[in-house]
């Protein structure tokens, strides 16, 4: 049985319907920085990743850790800017997106195209969406379906996993 058709019949009986939507962004975006002669965010090895971030950082970013509720200054953050991943800066969301969903986590409505990708995570034994940057794979949260309008998502970011560039800076 190939990988597509197992997702395909996962799909099928609704048990991960995230599975089969998830972004194919991710190799997309790793093989334009590998021509353009940039990093190659997917090929780092884990010692690389550990130079490159700080302890926090890593835990999130490769270890699909959580930071703790209302530990990150960003959870606060109003100025206008665009919100980073932490492992390799690419822009994931807007700072028009954000909104104090009351969670004590950076939260957002809507991502910025093609900045992310998906996949179902039963660590709590029911299937969660977990979304990671599309160009390195760094965990930044989990979405879910309670967020407002425009989109009803909210994508619960952990803090440490972003980076934060102010408009105009």
């Amino acid at each position: 049985m190939t990988r597509r058709s197992w997702l395909q019949r996962l799909s099928a009986l609704a048990l991960g319907p995230a599975i089969a939507t998830a972004t194919s962004a991710a190799p997309a975006a790793a093989d334009a920085a590998a021509a353009a002669g940039g990093t190659d965010w997917k090929r780092l090895s884990d010692d690389e990743w550990k130079r490159r971030l700080n302890r926090d950082q890593y835990r999130v970013l490769r270890r699909e850790g959580t930071e703790p509720a209302y530990s990150s200054a960003l959870n606060a953050e109003t100025r206008a800017g665009i919100y980073r991943c932490a492992g390799c800066a690419l822009p994931l969301f807007s700072s028009e997106a954000k909104y104090d969903s009351g969670t004590g986590w950076p939260s957002f409505h809507t991502a910025l195209p093609g900045a992310l990708g998906t996949k179902t995570d039963y660590k709590f034994f029911l299937p969660r969406t977990e979304y990671h940057c599309a160009r390195c794979g760094g965990h930044q949260g989990h979405v879910f379906d309670d967020g407002p309008r425009p989109t009803g998502q909210r994508y619960c970011n952990n803090g440490v996993a972003l980076q934060f560039v102010a408009a105009g800076a």
